[in-house]
């Protein structure tokens, strides 16, 4: 019915305001409606604090009972740091119950809505889920493949590259482009990046708070969970008095063994995955087990090109900039392919302008 695709839409919004706050939870709305007036609403702010039905139950209050709950994701029948969802929706006596899609996380998987149903109310599943999947893509992606949902985030000029030949890459686009990035990284669980990109850029990978172009609130709740930030060194190149391990406690994949003692008392964790290279999937693997459900990539074109070359994109956020850098200067990515059958297609899912630059989202076609 439109009527439950425009309360859907509503409670999505709701979600979006957790975006930068709700992980290693996911993105949940709740939009309480009776008759056609919204009598409560809510969104999950942070781990471990009320999830989304809570807030909008006790903004309803008694006006909740015979009324119908539109949620973006199924709610909840297992006690975890907060109580069920689904029996405070039962309590509260709503008549029926609205959720975008069913819960990936195999402690629910249905048995929320199960629960729903056997107390006599009603339940329909499926509106907007699309819109939902999307929303919480990575915590999706982690409680189904045991995998974080990984973005490479690229600047390029128009003729396809990223820095000059010595190294000089600051700054290939402008501030508004800039502070999109910085919103990238904001949502993200984990920033990760390479040694030459520390190396060459002096790159700290923080969220500055200052270019975020966020309300007061939201940047507020954005630095309250900032990123875990990841450094891949498999030679442990990088110095620990280097501006990336000044601007806060990192987690160092690596190689080499034995070192774990100096930088334990530099504040930071090194964490051996590997012989000869850092096996990139253990780590992802590691970075999910940890809770991480979107992971920035932020690198150099040869650690994106591993990446990419084990098949561990899911998006490439590519910002391009209206200008040529010459044949000399790096290439976007290092993928060394001879043939036109090796081509890795994609689709682009997104193009617009950021302020004076472009920005392409795609994701491998398959």
């Amino acid at each position: 019915m439109n009527t439950d695709h425009a309360w859907m839409a509503h409670a999505l919004q709701l979600a979006r305001k957790g975006l930068y706050s709700t992980h290693p939870n996911p993105r949940v709305g709740c939009a309480i409606v009776a008759g056609d007036e919204l009598v409560g609403e809510g969104w999950h702010v942070r781990a471990g604090e009320p999830h989304a039905e809570v807030h909008a139950l006790r903004q309803a209050g008694e006006r909740a009972r015979g009324a119908t709950a539109y949620v973006t994701l199924e709610p909840c029948s297992h006690y975890g740091r907060t109580p069920p969802c689904a029996e405070a929706l039962v309590k509260a006596g709503v008549g029926r119950v609205v959720a975008a899609m069913q819960d990936p996380n195999p402690q629910v998987a249905g048995r929320g809505l199960q629960l729903l149903r056997s107390a006599g109310i009603e339940v329909a599943s499926g509106v907007l889920e699309a819109e939902a999947r999307e929303l919480n893509c990575g915590f999706i992606k982690r409680m189904e493949s045991g995998l974080p949902f990984v973005r490479a985030k690229l600047a390029m000029s128009l003729d396809g590259r990223t820095a000059m030949a010595s190294g000089e890459s600051q700054w290939i686009t402008g501030p508004a482009a800039r502070a999109e990035v910085q919103r990238l990284r904001a949502r993200s669980s984990v920033v990760l990046t390479g040694a030459d990109t520390v190396l060459m850029d002096a790159a700290r990978l923080t969220v500055r708070s200052a270019e975020l172009g966020l309300d007061a609130e939201t940047t507020a709740l954005a630095l309250q969970r900032p990123p875990l930030r990841v450094l891949v060194d498999g030679r442990l190149r990088v110095p620990l008095d280097a501006p990336f391990f000044q601007a806060g406690p990192a987690l160092v994949a690596t190689t080499v063994v034995g070192h774990e003692g100096a930088f334990a008392g530099a504040g930071h964790e090194l964490l051996v995955l590997g012989r000869e290279r850092v096996d990139l999937t253990a780590l992802l693997r590691e970075l999910a087990a940890r809770g991480a459900n979107e992971v920035l990539v932020e690198a150099g074109p040869r650690l994106v090109g591993a990446f990419a070359s084990l098949g561990l994109i899911d998006e490439y956020q590519v910002f391009m900039a209206a200008k040529f850098l010459g044949s000399t200067a790096r290439p976007l990515l290092e993928l060394p392919l001879e043939r036109m059958s090796e081509a890795r297609e994609l689709k682009i899912v997104d193009i617009r302008s950021v302020g004076d630059d472009w920005k392409i989202v795609a994701r491998p076609a398959s």
